[in-house]
C-alpha cells in the first residue's frame, strides 16, 4: 500500500514514513492510493473476531511495510483490558428509544482520542527504533487530543512533544490532565487565542521545510493518517456489536469538529462497511453542518468561533475535511488546490452542485446542537435511561433523534466521559456525585507545568529552539 497527497505534488510513500511526518510537504494530507474493499465473506469471517484480531485484519492491509509479527504485537500491546477497562475495547450499549452509543472513552484519558493515540504512541516508538531517528511532535488540541497524546508518548524513547492548546478555553479536568504531567519530553503551550489559531501555528511550522527538517517534525493531529487508519477499526467493531447479521445497514452519529473521526467512519464506509448514512453533529460552530445542508464551506476566524460547552468541538477549520473533498472532487489535486487556496484567503467555496452525491453516493447529512440542547439531552438520559453521557456525546444523541428515519439503526460515537465537563453536568442534572476512575482523582490540584504565549507561531518555534536540539 502506497500513499499519496491531496495536493498532488508528494511521491508516493509507505506507511512508516507516513506516519512520521504529519502533513504532506506540498501542505496536503496523506492518504491511501485506493480503500481495499472487503467483501461480504470477509465480513463475515471478521464478525467473530477479538478488537486486536479485527485490528490486525484491517491495519495489516494499510501498513504493509511493517511485518506482520512486529504489527500484531505493537497492537495486541496497545489494546488491552488493563487500558481500556474491559476487552471488548469499545462496548456498545442501547438506550430505551433504541439509540445506540459506541463507548469510545474508556482509555486513560477518558477520551475516543486515546483508541488512536494509544496505538500511535506505540507505532512511533517503533518505527523511530528502526529508523534509528527521533521525532518532535507539534499538536493542537481543544480539549482531548493533547491529554490523549501525552499520555501515550509520554516517557517513550526519541520523542519531544510541544502540545498547544487556547489559553482558558478548555474544562479544568482537561487543563489538569495535561498541564500536571511532569515528563521532560511533554511540554504544554497555551495560546491566548482558539483551537484554530493553535492548529495554524502547527501547520505554519510544519510547512517551514528547514525547520522541520532541522527538528524532524511530526504531529498528532487527526491530520496524521496513523490516527486515522486506528479509528477505522471501531466502526467495523461498532458494525459488529449492533447487528446480527451482515445484511443490515447501521447509521453512525459522530459529534465533529476536525472531521476526523467521521473521516474514518467514512473510509470504513467506502471499503465496504454496511454503514447507511453518515451524520455529522455539530456544536454552535456549526461549518460543517451549513456545508452538508447547502454544500458551502466557508471557515470562520477565531474572533467568529463560539466558546461552548463542548468545547472540543468549538473548531471552525476541519483539517480532516480535506481527505473527503479530494474524493469528492474526483481525486482532482488541482481542484483541491483551487478550493484551499479559497479557503486559505476566506472565502471558502461552493460546491452545492455535488450536494447530491454528499448525501447520495457518500450518505453524509448533518445536524446542529445548542447548549440548551446539550443540557436537555443530559438531563433526558439521566432521568429516563439512568445513563449519564458528556456534552459533546449529548451533540450526538440530540442530532441522532432528530434526523432518525423510521426503523434507522443510529450508533452515536461516544466523544469523552462525563468526568471530564463535570461544569456542565451540574448545570444539567444538579449537583450529582460523577463517577470517575481511582486515577483521576483530585487530579485538578495537582501541581501544573504550563507556558502561555501570545498567538505567534515564531514564539512556539523559539520554545522547540530552546529545548530541542537541531539535528
Amino acid at each position: 500500500m502506497h500513499y499519496i497527497s491531496t495536493r498532488g505534488n508528494t511521491p508516493k510513500m509507505q506507511f512508516s514514513d507516513v506516519l512520521l511526518m504529519g502533513l504532506a510537504p506540498d501542505g496536503g494530507l496523506m492518504l491511501p492510493e485506493h480503500y481495499p474493499q472487503i467483501d461480504k465473506a470477509t465480513l463475515d469471517k471478521w464478525r467473530t473476531l477479538s478488537y486486536t484480531e479485527l485490528a490486525f485484519e484491517i491495519m495489516s492491509l494499510f501498513a504493509t511495510d511493517i511485518p506482520k509479527d512486529d504489527l500484531k504485537a505493537l497492537i495486541d500491546k496497545t489494546y488491552t483490558k488493563t487500558a481500556f477497562g474491559n476487552d471488548d475495547i469499545t462496548p456498545v450499549r442501547t438506550l430505551k428509544d433504541g439509540i445506540k452509543i459506541l463507548e469510545l472513552s474508556n482509555g486513560p484519558t477518558l477520551a475516543f482520542k486515546d483508541i488512536a493515540m494509544q496505538f500511535l504512541g506505540n507505532a512511533f516508538e517503533y518505527v523511530l527504533k528502526q529508523k534509528n531517528e527521533r521525532l518532535t511532535i507539534i499538536g493542537a488540541t481543544s480539549g482531548d487530543t493533547g491529554s490523549a497524546a501525552e499520555y501515550a508518548l509520554r516517557g517513550k524513547d526519541n520523542i519531544t512533544v510541544f502540545m498547544m492548546s487556547p489559553h482558558g478555553k478548555m474544562s479544568q479536568f482537561q487543563r489538569a490532565q495535561m498541564y500536571s504531567l511532569m515528563d521532560d519530553n511533554i511540554h504544554n503551550i497555551a495560546i491566548n487565542g482558539m483551537f484554530d489559531d493553535c492548529q495554524d501555528i502547527v501547520k505554519a511550522l510544519q510547512q517551514d521545510a528547514d525547520f522541520k527538517a532541522k527538528y524532524s517534525l511530526g504531529t498528532v493531529n487527526s491530520i496524521n493518517w496513523g490516527r486515522i487508519l486506528a479509528q477505522i477499526v471501531y466502526y467495523f467493531k461498532g458494525y459488529f456489536a449492533s447487528t446480527t447479521d451482515n445484511s443490515q445497514k447501521v447509521s453512525f452519529c459522530v459529534p465533529s469538529g476536525n472531521f476526523g473521526n467521521i473521516c474514518a467512519g467514512h473510509i470504513a464506509r467506502e471499503m465496504g462497511l454496511p454503514i447507511d448514512r453518515l451524520i455529522v453533529a455539530t456544536n454552535e460552530n456549526d461549518v460543517l453542518n451549513d456545508f452538508f445542508q447547502t454544500g458551502k464551506y466557508i471557515p470562520r476566524t477565531s474572533d467568529k468561533t463560539y466558546v461552548t460547552s463542548s468545547p472540543s468541538m468549538d473548531i471552525s477549520k476541519a483539517s480532516n475535511f480535506e481527505r473527503f473533498i479530494y474524493l469528492l472532487v474526483s481525486k482532482d489535486s488541482q481542484k483541491l488546490n483551487e478550493l484551499w487556496q479559497d479557503v486559505g484567503s476566506g472565502k471558502g467555496f461552493d460546491l452545492k452542485d455535488l450536494l447530491c452525491d454528499i448525501s447520495g453516493k457518500y450518505g453524509f447529512t448533518s445536524g446542529k446542537s445548542t447548549h440548551a440542547d446539550r443540557l436537555a439531552t443530559i438531563k433526558s438520559l439521566y432521568e429516563g435511561d439512568n445513563d449519564l453521557i458528556d456534552p459533546h456525546t449529548a451533540d450526538g444523541v440530540k442530532v441522532a433523534r432528530e434526523v432518525r428515519l423510521d426503523d434507522e439503526m443510529i450508533v452515536v460515537a461516544e466523544t469523552a466521559l462525563p468526568a471530564k465537563f463535570s461544569e456542565t453536568i451540574v448545570e444539567a442534572v444538579g449537583d450529582i456525585d460523577i463517577t470517575r476512575p481511582e486515577h483521576t482523582q483530585d487530579i485538578e490540584i495537582l501541581p501544573q507545568k504550563v507556558v502561555v504565549l501570545e498567538n505567534k507561531a515564531e514564539l512556539v518555534r523559539a520554545q522547540i529552539e530552546k529545548f530541542v536540539t537541531p539535528n
